[in-house]
């Protein structure tokens, strides 16, 4: 796998402090580089239940911005990680690729189109391409805030192209996923906690307090009494997030510090014990596989990195098991992003996007602090 040599030469403190300054012009290209391709890739593509060959349309002609990727979540987060790219490396050496990318498909009638789906089957792409597009429209909403001249411009204008959508989904949310009277405890797609973890880091990033409120509470109903969480039961075939380690990392979004100590000493009350102390070793990954599974588990890796870490920072230095899932947050850091920058399409189309939301957690946009700061 060809790991570019400033992340393959970074040590476990490097890949956890969430900081992008480190990230040399090679390593900007590579984070990039299979998104860019991704996003104008139509085929391979996943396009649901066929009932016949009459009447097929395009993925290209039904999603004109999200066509790409395999599937429309996929082109989405795609979508996020050029714009966080563009936004944290304003010297990218592929900034001008990536604006003429996003900028050709992000336009009024393509948006409209991508709004008339989601008017015609409301339960598309929930929770989890939902979760992405909120994403990209704060990652958008921060490069408007931060970036001068021709930036803050292209931010500001694609922001409000994307709009509609925005709004679109963030209705759906309210109606249709915070709604729910249970929540989905898997490790895949359907996954609720990083849903709603996705909601909440756009609510309060944009300052839609009411939103943010709407999904703590939500948070709150789903997990606050949750306990026991069988650890050593993961992983579950294709997961590519950790059900518990997701959800913890949800909670300490929600919960003032001492109750989060307090609730996780609950949910997860020994990890020095078989079985749950597996959960803290990254996955087995067969190099030589090259098929979906294992592809899903370097993302697995990658994704617990990100939720180990957050853990270990909300409990602070004194708890008992602080320590612990700090160094297995850097073990699992390594061992996937090591594994993560392969050419094979099954893992190209969304590996990068994962790394650079763990390499980049502290920048913005990521578990913020109400309302809208860091």
């Amino acid at each position: 796998m060809n790991t570019p040599d400033s992340l393959a030469d970074a040590d476990a403190e490097t890949l956890l402090a969430g900081r992008s300054d480190w990230v040399d012009a090679a390593a900007a290209s590579r984070l990039t580089e299979h998104p860019l391709e991704s996003v104008d890739t139509e085929y391979p593509h996943y396009v649901g239940a066929v009932e016949g060959s009459e009447g097929l349309t395009p993925p290209s002609e039904q999603h004109p911005v999200f066509y790409g990727c395999f599937d429309w979540h996929s082109a989405v987060h795609s979508h996020w990680a050029l714009v966080r790219s563009l936004r944290l490396f304003p010297d990218h050496p592929d900034a001008a690729a990536v604006r003429e990318r996003v900028g050709t498909r992000l336009t009024p009638e393509n948006v409209a189109a991508e709004v008339a789906h989601f008017e015609e089957h409301d339960s598309f792409e929930k929770p989890y391409g939902w979760g992405w597009l909120l994403r990209l429209a704060a990652e958008l909403h921060l490069w408007a805030e931060e970036a001068d001249g021709d930036g803050r411009e292209t931010a500001s204008a694609w922001r409000e192209t994307l709009r509609p959508l925005e709004d679109r989904i963030a209705e759906l949310v309210e109606s249709e996923f915070l709604t729910q009277e249970r929540p989905f405890r898997v490790g895949t797609h359907d996954n609720s906690a990083f849903a709603l973890a996705c909601v909440l880091d756009y609510a309060r990033t944009v300052g839609r307090e009411g939103l943010a409120a709407e999904a703590a509470d939500t948070a709150r109903r789903f997990y606050a009494d949750d306990a026991d969480w069988p650890l050593g039961y993961e992983p579950l075939g294709w997961d590519f997030l950790s059900p518990g380690l997701t959800e913890a990392d949800l909670m300490r979004r929600v919960l003032p510090p001492g109750e989060f100590e307090t609730w996780l000493d609950g949910f997860l009350p020994d990890l020095t014990a078989p079985p749950h102390d597996a959960v803290l070793d990254p996955v087995p990954v067969d190099p030589d596989s090259a098929d979906g599974v294992a592809l899903h588990l370097v993302g697995l890796n990658v994704a617990k990195a990100w939720s180990l870490a957050g853990v270990a920072d909300a409990l602070g230095d004194d708890h008992r098991h602080a320590d612990r899932l700090r160094e297995s947050a850097g073990r699992h850091a390594t061992y996937g992003v090591d594994r993560a920058f392969t050419d094979d399409y099954a893992g190209a189309h969304w590996l990068s996007s994962f790394v650079l939301f763990l390499i980049t957690r502290e920048e913005g946009g990521i578990a913020p602090t109400p309302w809208g700061g860091d």
